[in-house]
């Protein structure tokens, strides 16, 4: 075997540099959060405010933040577990492989992701009181619309931060982007990547995608579960019916849930938790008299007991 020249020795080891602690965790990309992050130095002190999408197994996250040295400064927040405030309907199932627990489903379709959208939008704006100013697109089309300047005021901008999820043609994260846009907020974007377009024929079809965010897609599997298997539909939809909501009713439920968040996009007040009355361990501070008062107890019971010793 001939010689082997050692790359990797002591110098190689003493000089090596570990990445940074979240690209080692695999939860940053720090390619894309710098050219998100990094704003130009002839606008100084100027935000440069990010749209935050994030999904997680049962909810969806989205935020408008803006980073400092110290970390990201969150100014507004939106989360999917809100809409039920709002008279979307949320299914709950009983699974049987998760030992009869009960969990919430439906906070994370393509609908709830647009109506995520639109609340953080309207609840930013009125937070600035630009709402009266940009009502976005107050009817839904499905249309292309990006909002323009109104009376010499130009809205507010932020660029989509989608951290790790992949940006495919269809995914839920452009359902947010969709709702923000329509709720006012001028967020840099093209259709080439929302549902309905076709990369062959490079055309989009805005009903198309106008039926997924009023959860049509939703109500074609209602109609085909309940012929297929009516014990399937009931158990799976049963707050549907409970509520009366048919697969027809759907559109308009968000509809109304739509018209519902443009009215009121107010974050509501959280009910504190009640605690009972907690236990003291510590022992209790008394003051000099009940001191001198102890100690004079225990005297008295001290010559009691030598007292009693010497009369046995």
């Amino acid at each position: 075997m001939g010689l082997v020249k050692v790359v990797k020795n002591k110098a190689y080891f003493k000089r090596f540099q570990v990445k940074l602690k979240r690209r080692r965790q695999g939860k940053t990309d720090y390619h894309a959060r710098k050219r998100l992050t990094v704003q130009d130095k002839n606008k100084y002190n100027t935000p440069k405010y990010r749209l935050i999408v994030r999904f997680t197994n049962k909810d969806i996250i989205a935020q408008v933040a803006y980073s400092k040295i110290e970390g990201d400064v969150i100014v507004a927040s939106a989360y999917s577990h809100e809409l039920p405030f709002y008279g979307i309907t949320v299914l709950v199932m009983d699974c049987e492989e998760l030992l009869n627990n009960t969990f919430k489903v439906g906070l994370t379709n393509y609908a709830a992701a647009y109506a995520t959208g639109l609340l953080l939008a309207r609840r930013h704006l009125k937070n600035l009181k630009l709402d009266g100013t940009f009502k976005g697109q107050e009817e839904l089309t499905g249309d292309f619309y990006t909002v323009e300047e109104e009376r010499g005021r130009r809205p507010f901008k932020a660029v989509l931060d989608v951290g790790l999820a992949r940006t495919t043609t269809g995914c839920k994260v452009f359902a947010v982007m969709k709702g923000v846009a329509d709720g006012g907020i001028n967020v840099p974007h093209s259709e080439n990547r929302f549902f309905g377009y076709d990369s062959v024929s490079k055309k989009y079809d805005a009903e198309a995608h106008r039926d997924r965010i009023l959860g049509k897609h939703v109500a074609e599997y209602m109609r085909f579960l309940k012929e297929e298997d009516v014990v399937a539909y009931k158990k799976q939809f049963s707050k549907f019916i409970e509520r009366g909501i048919a697969a027809d009713d759907l559109e308009e439920m968000y509809k109304k849930a739509h018209a519902a968040i443009r009215a009121n996009p107010e974050r509501r007040p959280k009910e504190a938790k009640k605690y009972g009355e907690r236990k003291r361990f510590t022992a209790q501070k008394i003051t000099l008299e009940k001191r001198r008062e102890r100690v004079q107890a225990k005297k008295a019971l001290l010559l009691k007991l030598k007292a009693q010793q010497e009369t046995m």
